[in-house]
């Protein structure tokens, strides 16, 4: 049985789109080693439409030279849920619909990455798909932008996992379904 496992960068009021905040923290070696360790573990990457047409541009002509993480955006197989995609540019990569039962499915196979993807996260966590929700919460609040959970969200009760204090002042949250 496989997993999936969520990572978002996050502000503390909760922001979690384009997150050029980040820029301010660096990327220190714990940081790039908590995230190292989420992606060890996948054989594939789940996303939303939008964080693909995002990811796409950004990884796909990065080299191990510039980032050791380039091999395992650019070679892994990607997910990519969308109701609008056809015709992925940055493979591998599949396109499906959001159907609860295909994603179970496609977890039962494999260790699934996710993320971003704030849209298709909400209704995976709603669905009992997430075991692992990992923030990376940075010491700044934004005021607007695209939340994880946004005003009127349904209640989600999670339970913590585990949590840690990163070199640059970032936070690591990890939580499971509750």
């Amino acid at each position: 049985m496989g997993s999936i496992k969520v990572h978002e960068f996050t502000t503390v009021d909760g922001v979690v789109d384009a997150p050029m905040w980040t820029m301010d923290y660096g990327f220190p070696d714990d940081l790039a080693a908590a995230i190292g360790t989420l992606t060890a573990g996948a054989d594939g990457i789940l996303l939303g439409r939008t964080t693909y047409e995002m990811f796409g541009p950004a990884w796909s002509t990065r080299t191990v030279e510039d980032d050791p993480g380039a091999p395992f955006f650019n070679d892994t197989p990607k997910h990519v849920v969308s109701a609008t995609l056809t015709d992925p540019q940055w493979g591998p990569a599949s396109v499906l619909p959001y159907d609860v039962d295909a994603l179970r499915a496609l977890k039962a196979e494999h260790d699934l990455y996710v993320s971003g993807s704030a849209t298709l996260v909400r209704a995976m966590l709603a669905d009992g798909l997430v075991d692992e929700l990992h923030q990376f919460v940075y010491p700044v609040a934004v005021g607007s932008g695209i939340r994880l959970f946004p005003e009127g969200a349904p209640r989600t009760p999670l339970t913590l996992l585990g949590v840690s204090q990163l070199s640059n002042g970032v936070v690591h949250l990890v939580h499971g379904p509750a």
